[in-house]
């Protein structure tokens, strides 16, 4: 368990579901209905979750 970060996935998980939120709001706010809206905020989230992954991951390469 040495080195084991545990804000690592917590983060990981806040920013994916704020991002869904904020995706979802924003989308229903143009006037998208609620099933596109969620499917947009689904991609958003998948997205936004790979980049922080990406991020995270790329700072732990270099030691």
């Amino acid at each position: 368990m040495r080195g084991y970060n545990i804000w690592r996935p917590i983060m990981l998980i806040a920013v994916a579901l704020l991002t869904r939120q904020l995706v979802t709001s924003i989308c229903l706010m143009f006037g998208m209905s609620q099933e596109s809206a969620g499917s947009v905020a689904m991609l958003g989230m998948i997205v936004a979750a790979l980049i922080m992954y990406n991020r995270m991951m790329k700072g732990r390469r270099r030691r």
